[in-house]
């Protein structure tokens, strides 16, 4: 069976999943909270390997059907064009929320990343796509908080200049 560059990934990341899952299944459990430690990491592994099980099939199945020839004018040789531009103010944003999360708080500079990421991948043309946005930032920050602050009790940065 040959694989291409998906199914090599798709191998290696199976490979740490399955590496690192007996690790995750052995963390304690606590008999106070329902969820323990190791509950986040065993799901997040097997769901890595899963994922990467399906690539390598994927690949494999790929890999055994002829490559058909391009026929469409507009297709090039060396394939989409590259967006460095936008990785790289992606990266920029990610850095910004990175600093201003302790400064504003989580949900503050979480509402502000998401709306910002969005901005950076897609600008809005009409009001509904807008309205979209902020609804999508202020409810991601809100179901987190929620989730994580409320139900697991984790606590999540509080801003120096808004303590909140």
């Amino acid at each position: 069976m040959k694989l291409g560059r998906d199914g090599i990934a798709g191998l290696f990341g199976l490979a740490v999943s399955l590496l690192l899952l007996p690790h995750a299944l052995g963390l304690p459990r606590l008999p106070i909270v329902p969820i323990g430690p190791g509950f986040y990491p065993t799901l997040v592994l097997a769901f890595l390997g899963v994922t990467c099980a399906l690539l390598v099939l994927q690949d494999a199945f790929a890999q055994r059907r002829p490559a058909m020839p391009a026929t469409a004018p507009e297709t090039t040789p060396d394939g989409p064009p590259r967006a460095y531009g936008l990785v790289a103010v992606a990266f920029v944003t990610v850095a910004a929320y990175v600093a201003l999360l302790p400064l504003l708080g989580f949900r503050i500079a979480t509402t502000l990343f998401v709306a910002a990421f969005q901005l950076v991948l897609e600008r809005p043309s009409t009001l509904r796509q807008w309205v979209a946005l902020v609804a999508i930032a202020v409810g991601t920050s809100v179901v987190t908080y929620l989730v994580f602050e409320r139900y697991l009790t984790v606590l999540l940065p509080r801003g120096s200049l808004t303590g909140w």
